[in-house]
C-alpha cells in the first residue's frame, strides 16, 4: 500500500486528467462558466479530494477508506455524463471526449480494484 495519497497510480492519474479538464472548460462559452464548465471542473477534482479525504481517513478505519473510494467511484461516472454534454453541445471534439471517456472509465476500474483490495 502507499504511503501518501499522491503515491497511488489512480490518483495520479485521475490528477492529470482534472488539469486537462480543467484547462479546456476554461475555454467553453462564459454562459457555461458557472454551469457545466463549473460543474466539470469540480466532479474531475473530487474524484482526488476524494480519494485524498479518505486515504488520511484509513488509519482510523478502513470502511471509510472504503467510502471515499466509493464517492470517488461515483464522481468517474458522473464525468462521463459531463463530458457526454459537452461533446453533444460542441464544446469538446470526438477524438476528447473518446479519450477522456476512456481514461474515466479506466479510473473507475482502477477505483474498483483499490476498493476491493482496502
Amino acid at each position: 500500500m502507499a504511503h501518501r495519497f499522491e503515491d497511488l497510480d489512480v490518483f495520479q492519474r485521475a490528477y492529470k486528467l482534472s488539469l486537462e479538464v480543467h484547462r479546456v472548460s476554461l475555454e467553453m462559452p462564459a454562459i457555461e462558466q458557472g454551469a457545466l464548465a463549473d460543474q466539470i471542473r469540480r466532479a474531475s477534482k473530487s474524484i482526488c479530494a476524494n480519494l485524498a479525504e479518505g486515504f488520511g481517513k484509513q488509519a482510523q478505519s478502513k470502511a471509510e477508506f472504503k467510502r471515499f473510494i466509493l464517492f470517488s467511484i461515483g464522481s468517474a461516472d458522473e464525468m462521463r455524463v459531463w463530458i457526454r454534454y459537452c461533446v453533444d453541445l460542441g464544446y469538446i471534439d470526438q477524438t476528447t471526449w473518446q479519450h477522456w471517456r476512456d481514461e474515466y472509465e479506466d479510473i473507475a476500474k482502477m477505483l474498483q480494484g483499490l476498493w476491493r483490495k482496502v
